[in-house]
């Protein structure tokens, strides 16, 4: 008997080789296929190869002159 195409475990691919990967517990590095292919994304992040996109984090300079600059702006009570 064969089985339902819905019973086949869901596949991904590997975000760095691309290799088609199961979705399951024999895939112990998912979404990765393989060992490899987890430390050099993990290279990457730390090489900060990849980045998530947003705004750069302001320094301590940058917020001291932004409560410098409100306290010269707020009314005096």
């Amino acid at each position: 008997m064969s089985q339902p195409a819905n019973d086949s475990p869901f596949e991904v691919a590997c975000p760095q080789c691309s290799r088609t990967v199961a979705w399951s517990s024999e895939s112990p590095f998912r979404p990765f296929c393989s060992k490899r292919c987890q430390q050099l994304d993990l290279g990457a992040w730390a090489e900060e190869s990849h980045r998530i996109a947003g705004e750069n984090a302001m320094d301590e300079a940058d917020i001291d002159a932004m409560l410098a600059q409100a306290d010269r702006d707020a009314p005096l009570s």
